[in-house]
């Protein structure tokens, strides 16, 4: 039987970057989904900071191919939510007693953020070993997250925040990394698809 542990990494392996999307029109979010699939991404984090993010997920999962998750996952309501919704894995920006509980309540892939040892320590204890760094490069960058791995050799991450096409080889060489997490894929407005497959294609190709 695949462990919770074991169902993260598979998504975490699936491409060496993690689309992180902000969805303010539904009607973008089929194009968007379709472009980056067709680019080789097909683990897409769709943020619940907008109105329609719980629709996109919907509208995402119909795209062949998509692994479709939700990210700014705060609480056990927000969990529930985008389960309901049918998202295969969810992202949090951190880690809460409660979070930690409806989570492993549910069983689903999850991704809690960290930015400290005392963060990483919690979420071990918690039993995540698949972890969120967030936000990245504000928390000190790669150097940082060596630092903090060392120790705690046990976890694996997806460093998020701040992550570029310039910057991610770096995370992506290092020993604790597994995958990035970038929104550099899709600008803001109506979606280009053509670019945004481009985008994603060269994405996909990063730490190989």
């Amino acid at each position: 039987m695949t462990t919770v542990s074991e169902a993260v990494e598979k998504v975490m392996r699936l491409a060496p970057v993690i689309p992180v999307l902000v969805i303010e029109d539904i009607e973008h979010a089929l194009p968007i989904a379709e472009a980056l699939v067709a680019g080789g991404l097909p683990a897409l984090e769709v943020t619940l900071r907008t109105p329609c993010a719980i629709e996109a997920i919907k509208v995402m999962k119909q795209v062949p191919g998509a692994v479709v998750g939700a990210g700014t996952v705060l609480t056990p309501d927000d969990l529930q939510r985008a389960i309901d919704a049918g998202a295969e894995f969810i992202v949090s920006p951190g880690l809460t007693p409660r979070l930690a509980e409806a989570a492993i309540k549910s069983g689903i892939p999850f991704l809690p953020g960290t930015a400290n040892a005392s963060d990483v320590m919690f979420a071990l204890e918690c039993g995540f070993d698949r972890l969120k760094f967030f936000p990245a490069m504000a928390a000190g960058g790669p150097n940082a997250l060596k630092a903090i791995w060392a120790p705690l050799t046990a976890a694996k991450f997806c460093p998020t925040g701040g992550i570029t096409p310039q910057n991610a080889p770096e995370w992506l060489a290092l020993d604790a990394v597994l995958c990035v997490g970038g929104s550099w894929m899709v600008p803001k407005g109506p979606p280009d698809v053509a670019q945004i497959e481009a985008a994603a294609r060269a994405a996909a190709g990063l730490g190989r």
